[in-house]
């Protein structure tokens, strides 16, 4: 191959690859931000309370992702759980990191799901759902001050979950 030939295919191959990383994350994954404006304390109380009630498959009878949470570890600054999607039965590790501000009469959540399946890529917005989930049926979605930060450039297929199915 023409030595300028070659180069102007490398060039093509990196800026491909550049166009990808710039859709989003390379393996599916899922980061969000959420503030509350109510203590760390009740924010740990609920996420626990509620990876615990999703531990059996019931949850999912009727389909969705509504179950199978396994609490990892737990403190009131960080929570490590997994989540089994209950038909394919891919893994998905999960942390959620909580930070106090205002007086301690504030929470700052930093959210993380990651498929363990290192050649997942997409995954219909899996990932966002595992978190997603978790605040929604503990009530947190309801807590004075919610608000939530991410897009499709943190979390893989974000704009096209649909948390009831997944």
């Amino acid at each position: 191959m023409h030595p300028v030939r070659w180069f102007l295919a490398v060039l093509l191959l990196v800026a491909g690859t550049s166009e990808v990383r710039c859709a989003g994350p390379l393996h599916a994954q899922c980061k969000v931000e959420w503030y509350f404006g109510i203590p760390c304390q009740k924010v740990y109380q609920s996420l626990v309370s509620q990876i615990n009630k999703w531990r059996t498959m019931t949850g999912c009878t009727m389909g969705g992702q509504r179950c199978l949470y396994k609490l990892q570890s737990a403190t009131v600054h960080f929570i490590a759980a997994k989540h089994t999607t209950p038909f394919k039965r891919t893994v998905d590790e999960i942390n959620f990191r909580l930070v106090s501000y205002h007086f301690f009469t504030c929470c700052h959540v930093s959210a993380m799901s990651v498929s363990e399946t290192w050649y997942t890529i997409k995954d219909h917005g899996t990932n966002y759902c595992n978190l997603y989930n978790l605040i929604e049926g503990s009530g947190l979605t309801e807590a004075r001050g919610y608000k939530e930060v991410t897009s499709d450039f943190l979390c893989t297929q974000r704009s096209s979950a649909n948390c009831t199915v997944y």
